[in-house]
């Protein structure tokens, strides 16, 4: 089991450096194809129009989101030919309601998809989106890097972010690959319910299925002693010397996760290290 196809998307220029570089690095790892997806977003609205705003208007902003999703395609292939792995570039155009679907055939495909950060003063609703609609509508794992980039030695040493939910055991059976490959796997538990099934070995079980693949483990059982599960597996992270994040996504819904907060969101706004994510 290998991950042998990749996607990334991008949806702007100034991020398509950042993403291209730590897919670019992953492909040649991995000895894997790339596939790019060069995304021109259209901001009208289906169905009506902006108040005042006139046809003009309208055709201006998707002639706009044309030539974006043409610039990013350039950038793509300028950048990729000079690499020296095997790729390909498509782009298209989209509204932000209709991302889910695009990017959902791709991914649907992809053994893994690389994107950076969804969440910050540079990124737009569409990052979000992005990493959504690969996630839920296209069934692939997603690993997320943050601005530092992948560092140097991506999976040597990784946290595992156990909750005991399908969510995890899902992102974990998607992340074999990099786990068999690790040096260390440490398996955090965060206030582990009492009367729980593992309530007698949090953890256990899991570290046991890992150990059968190859794989030396650890469990650290961790009291919540901060006021977010996500400061005390930030703080673990850092403690730890990881290199990696694996973590199951969205428990709750995205609703409530948008509205309330979530470990998810949480994790992804302020990551210092790669976060490989499945839902």
């Amino acid at each position: 089991m290998a991950y042998k196809t990749l996607l990334t998307v991008l949806t702007s220029l100034a991020g398509a450096d950042h993403a291209l570089a730590a897919a670019v690095e992953i492909a040649r790892r991995e000895d894997a194809h790339l596939d790019v997806l060069c995304l021109g977003i259209d901001r009208t609205q289906a169905g009506y129009y902006y108040a005042g705003a006139t046809v003009m208007l309208q055709q201006e902003l998707i002639d706009r989101a044309k030539s974006d999703a043409e610039e990013l395609e350039a950038k793509a292939r300028s950048i990729l030919e000079r690499e020296g792995i095997r790729w390909g570039v498509d782009s298209a155009v989209a509204q932000i309601g209709g991302l889910g679907a695009i990017v959902a055939l791709h991914a649907r495909f992809s053994d893994l998809v690389i994107q950076p950060l969804p969440y910050g003063p540079t990124c737009g609703q569409e990052d979000e989106a992005v990493v959504e609609a690969a996630m839920f509508d296209g069934r692939a794992p997603v690993l997320v890097v943050p601005a530092v980039g992948l560092g140097g030695s991506l999976g040597k040493r990784v946290v595992i972010a156990w909750n005991q939910s399908n969510e995890s055991l899902t992102a974990i059976r998607r992340a074999l690959p990099m786990l068999t490959a690790a040096d260390t796997v440490n398996i955090v538990v965060v206030d582990p319910p009492q009367h729980g099934p593992e309530r007698s070995d949090p953890g256990g079980p899991l570290s046991q299925m890992l150990t059968r693949h190859g794989i030396r483990t650890e469990v650290s059982v961790l009291a919540k002693t901060m006021p977010l599960v996500s400061d005390v597996l930030k703080r673990h992270l850092r403690d730890q010397n990881a290199d990696l994040l694996v973590m199951g996504a969205y428990g709750h819904s995205r609703f409530r996760e948008a509205i309330l907060g979530g470990a998810t969101r949480a994790m992804l706004e302020g990551t210092e290290v790669p976060v490989f994510m499945a839902h």
